[in-house]
């Protein structure tokens, strides 16, 4: 801990994919502001890990599927038994699917997609809110898929151009609390889930992933987790006040 401003003094948080890279990172720079944090993921054992080391008076983690509403409402019980009530939702679960022609695309795959990003997002939205501080701020992890198209990918970039239509409901209906609702939108990342994904973009495509998307990025690279974590904090903290209903890109330009 340093001796910076902590813009999260207090604050009550939940992140959903709490054991993944991002999520994790997230986390990380939330209890470095001061703030109690709810790790939520379908792993346990990745979820404990992700906890080791972690200030275990200001961490709790909970095994749930965020696609259950029963699971989604039982974290959300927890964090308030735990915390008190809510100040910030990350929503960032999710998974990827496969690549495949429309024609070819597994059913069963997109079902799983569309439940864990979109039904997800909706569950957590759904019973986080009645929960949650006026005040407060929801972020979803979208990804500069929730703002282009690409041959095969459909569940993925489906589901997170869908979540971006959640939050634009969410920040209509919550703004007279003074709820911010965003989505964030990362490109690529240096982590296991975009290794998968560049490795069945790549095979679908017969090109090497990794660079096939960085020559599609204007800075040239993937970004890092930890630097999508600090616009995750801009918009979970009073530094993003008058910010709501936006799909913030932290995308090296990939989007432009």
């Amino acid at each position: 801990m340093g001796s910076h401003v902590r813009k999260l003094n207090g604050k009550t948080c939940i992140v959903t994919g709490g054991a993944g890279n991002l999520g994790h990172a997230a986390a990380r720079l939330f209890l470095d502001h001061g703030a109690r944090v709810l790790l939520v993921d379908r792993d346990a054992e990745a979820l404990a890990c992700a906890a080791s080391g972690l200030p275990p008076d200001r961490v709790a983690t909970i095994r749930a599927d965020v696609a259950d509403a029963v699971e989604t409402q039982h974290y959300v019980r927890t964090a308030v038994e735990r915390f008190g009530r809510i100040d910030v939702l990350l929503s960032n679960a999710g998974n990827f699917g496969v690549v495949a022609p429309i024609a070819d695309y597994p059913d069963d795959a997109f079902d799983s997609v569309m439940a864990v990003h979109v039904r997800g997002a909706y569950l957590a939205a759904k019973h986080t809110v009645p929960h949650m501080n006026d005040g407060g701020a929801i972020i979803i992890t979208s990804s500069v898929a929730g703002v282009r198209g690409d041959a095969g990918v459909h569940a993925y970039i489906t589901a997170k151009h869908a979540q971006v239509g959640l939050m634009r409901c969410l920040a209509k209906e919550l703004a007279p609390r003074r709820i911010r609702v965003n989505t964030i939108h990362p490109g690529p990342i240096d982590n296991g889930f975009q290794l998968a994904v560049e490795q069945g973009l790549g095979n679908a495509l017969g090109v090497d992933g990794a660079a096939f998307f960085n020559a599609m990025i204007p800075l040239g690279r993937h970004g890092t987790a930890e630097e999508i974590a600090r616009s995750v904090l801009y918009l979970a903290s009073d530094d993003s006040s008058f910010t709501t209903g936006t799909t913030l890109m932290v995308d090296g330009g990939m989007s432009v």
